[in-house]
């Protein structure tokens, strides 16, 4: 949809982001914070990481954006025994005996990979280069993947045996490593009394595919300050230990820091904060915002921190 102006452009943003969290709120009640990254990423491209205990509404809360865009949706649950072949899709032999390719879920623009730590890293690998050259290579062939695409992917951080951490290249790849954390007492009472109940609420879809295309190029189109940039690119470099700008506690406490895609993440990500908050150019402030889900699975404490008990999350917040 075409729109006259940047100007237009970023106010149907705000619309078409407060329309969707109105209709994501009819079934998904007290994740605001959850749901403003999520569809963060979505407009900037990005792939999210959920990562909560079971019963958070991590599968329905994906399962409900989706159905709020006009796109297509396909769920992929992790097991064991999964096969890349399960998910990419395979060459089968049609009646005149030629190698036809039936495409796999991938091929969809909203791809839910649920529980992603059950299953070995072969398989987590083989949606590596659908997340990042949005296209896999079947035989030799390679196959282009529609957009937009995204990977919504949840991890249940309890139980540890049978599972496989993802490795870090994969985990780089996920723009927002999200935690979802227990509900408040009041939130919980409204939960159980919406879903105890006979009432069904019915998500309407309110942007569509061409719209969120537009969206994602406005994004990359918002001017940023050279101050708003250093200090992302500072904050990144902070993480790194024994570097010229590492932090002590970097230096203390981390074995590996961010790469160059946290900086790239963190402004993309501010600039669309500072879209759906009514602003036209991110402030620092911004980047703050987005700093913690963005840092979060891309720094790598060592025993010291773990001895001591320092989380990754304490880390970044003295950083900022």
């Amino acid at each position: 949809m075409p729109y006259t102006s940047d100007v237009a452009a970023a106010e149907a943003l705000t619309n078409s982001y407060q329309k969707l969290k109105n209709e994501i709120s009819k079934v998904v009640i007290g994740q605001d914070e959850t749901v403003r990254l999520l569809l963060t990423a979505i407009f900037c491209q990005g792939h999210c990481l959920l990562v909560g205990v079971p019963g958070l509404a991590k599968t329905l809360l994906i399962q409900t954006i989706a159905g709020a865009l006009d796109l297509d949706f396909n769920r992929i649950q992790f097991t064991p025994d999964l096969m890349p072949s399960d998910i990419l899709g395979s060459e089968t032999l049609d009646q005149e005996r030629n190698f036809k390719f039936i495409k796999g879920p991938v091929f969809a623009n909203i791809i839910l990979a649920d529980e992603i730590n059950r299953t070995p890293p072969k398989t987590q690998s083989a949606l590596l280069e659908a997340m990042q050259e949005y296209a896999v290579t079947i035989a030799g062939q390679k196959y282009g993947l529609g957009r937009p695409f995204f990977v919504l992917a949840t991890q249940n951080p309890i139980e540890q045996e049978g599972t496989y951490p993802l490795p870090e290249a994969q985990l780089d790849r996920f723009m927002f490593n999200i935690y979802l954390d227990y509900p408040s007492y009041q939130s919980e009472l409204d939960i159980v009394k919406s879903t105890t109940s006979d009432q069904r609420y019915e998500v309407q879809r309110v942007i569509t595919g061409e719209e969120i295309r537009e969206f994602q190029h406005l994004v990359r189109r918002v001017p940023v300050v050279d101050n708003v940039v250093e200090y992302a690119v500072k904050l990144v470099h902070k993480t790194r230990p024994n570097t010229e700008m590492a932090a002590n506690d970097a230096n203390q406490y981390l074995e590996w820091g961010a790469g160059p895609r946290a900086s790239q993440a963190l402004i993309l990500a501010s600039k669309c904060n500072a879209l759906l908050n009514g602003k036209y150019s991110p402030d620092i402030e911004d980047v703050r915002a987005v700093a913690l889900p963005i840092l979060r699975h891309r720094v790598v404490r060592n025993f010291k921190a773990e001895a001591e008990g320092i989380s990754v999350e304490q880390l970044i917040k003295r950083m900022l």
